[in-house]
């Protein structure tokens, strides 16, 4: 029994370093930025913050971070990228 529950870890480890398995279709983050908490979400390819700027933009540094965080795991870039 506890030959294959190694086995199970050894797996869940190896997958965990291999970002390029998963890819999320939608979540809801909730990220606490400097002054303020935002929250996002993603959704058929649209990643979307509840802060002003991102209102008034399209992108901010909230959505740019979770995105670098997430790089190759969301089905497509959700914001332009400098």
């Amino acid at each position: 029994m506890y030959s294959s529950v190694i086995g199970k870890i050894e797996k869940a480890k190896r997958y965990a370093e291999e970002k390029g398995r998963v890819t999320f279709d939608s979540f809801v983050a909730d990220f606490k930025g400097e002054n303020d908490d935002h929250r996002l979400e993603y959704s058929d390819g649209n990643l979307k913050c509840s802060c002003d700027f991102y209102a008034g933009r399209g992108f901010c540094s909230h959505s740019m971070a979770l995105q670098n965080i997430l790089e190759g795991m969301l089905a497509a870039p959700a914001v332009p990228q400098a």
